[in-house]
C-alpha cells in the first residue's frame, strides 16, 4: 500500500523553486543527469532536489531504471506526476490572484513575500550583489532592497549568507536577484555602540571579508526602538540606519539599553537563510 502524497508539504514553498522544475525535466527527458543540465544545476544538486521533495511529499516521486539498452534512466511515479499537476494548478490559481493586485503599489509585493511562512522573525528583502565561492561553500553578499545605490557596483554589502554550492544552484542565485534574508531573533546579537564611535562609514555594515568556508560576522548599525527586559536577555527591536528596516535581536540581561540607544546588530553569515518568493 503506497503512502498518501503530502501535497501541502511538498508545495509549501514558492512554486518558482527549481526543485519543481527539476522534477518536471525528469518527467520530460527520463534522465536525472539531463534534467540537471536542462535546469542549470549539478547532478548532485538535482539529486538533492529530488530527495528534498520526496521527504516533503512523504512518498517516492522518482523511480530509477538500472541498466537496459539505454543505460538506465529515471521516470516519475504516479505521485510525481500528481505533484506536478497540482503545482501547475496552484501556479495558475495564484497567478490569477496576483494579476488582480500586481498593479497596486503595496499589495503586489506584499502578497509575493507572504508566500514564505516561517518562524524566523527577521525577514528582510535584499538584492544579491556577489557570489563568492570556495569549494562546496558559497558566500552570498547582499544589499537591502531599496537602499540607495544597492544595484550599483560600488554599493557596500550589508549582509551575507553562507550556503552550500548546491543550495545556490537550486535557488538559481545570480547578482541582481531579489531574495528574502531570514534570520532568527536569537541569532542576532545586540551590542551597545558609543555615540562618539559612530562615523559615516559605520552607518551601514562592515564589509564581509575572509574565506567563504569560514564563518564571518556582519555588523549592522541601528537604533533601538523597543527594549523588553528579560532574565535570560533583553529583547531589542531596532531600526537599521542604512535602510530603515527593523530587526529583532537579544542583548545580555541588564544591558541598560532603551529606546533611542545606538546599537550594533551582529549576525554570523551562517545564520542567514535565503528564500525566494513568487514574482
Amino acid at each position: 500500500m503506497s503512502t498518501p502524497l503530502a501535497l501541502a508539504s511538498a508545495l509549501g514553498h514558492a512554486l518558482t523553486d527549481k526543485r519543481i522544475d527539476i522534477l518536471r525535466q525528469i518527467g520530460a527527458c527520463g534522465s536525472i543527469s539531463q534534467a540537471a543540465r536542462a535546469a542549470g544545476v549539478s547532478y548532485k544538486a538535482a539529486w538533492q532536489a529530488v530527495d528534498t521533495l520526496t521527504n516533503l511529499a512523504a512518498t517516492p516521486l522518482v523511480a530509477k531504471a538500472v541498466g537496459g539498452a539505454g543505460g538506465g534512466g529515471a521516470h516519475l511515479t504516479d505521485a510525481g506526476r500528481e505533484l506536478l499537476a497540482a503545482a501547475d494548478a496552484m501556479a495558475r490559481a495564484r497567478g490569477d490572484v496576483l494579476s488582480r493586485w500586481q498593479g497596486t503599489p503595496h499589495a503586489g509585493p506584499a502578497l509575493a513575500r507572504l508566500a514564505v511562512r516561517t518562524s524566523m522573525r527577521n525577514q528582510l528583502p535584499c538584492r544579491v550583489q556577489q557570489l563568492e565561492g570556495a569549494g562546496q561553500i558559497v558566500r552570498v553578499h547582499l544589499a537591502f532592497e531599496g537602499q540607495e545605490g544597492a544595484e550599483g557596483e560600488g554599493a557596500p554589502p550589508l549582509l551575507a549568507s553562507r550556503i552550500t554550492r548546491e543550495s545556490a544552484e537550486l535557488l538559481g542565485l545570480q547578482p541582481g536577484m531579489v531574495v528574502q534574508a531570514l534570520c532568527k531573533a536569537t541569532a542576532v546579537r545586540v551590542e551597545r555602540v558609543q555615540r562618539a564611535a559612530r562615523t559615516p562609514a559605520a552607518q551601514g555594515a562592515a564589509t564581509v571579508q575572509g574565506t567563504p568556508g569560514v564563518p564571518a560576522s556582519c555588523h549592522l548599525q541601528a537604533r533601538a526602538v523597543r527594549v523588553v527586559r528579560g532574565d535570560l536577555g533583553d529583547e531589542v527591536s531596532a531600526r537599521l540606519l542604512a535602510s530603515g528596516l527593523q530587526m529583532v535581536g537579544f542583548a545580555p540581561p541588564g544591558s541598560g539599553l532603551r529606546a533611542g540607544s545606538p546599537v550594533a546588530l551582529v549576525i554570523d553569515d551562517n545564520a542567514v537563510v535565503l528564500a525566494l518568493a513568487d514574482a
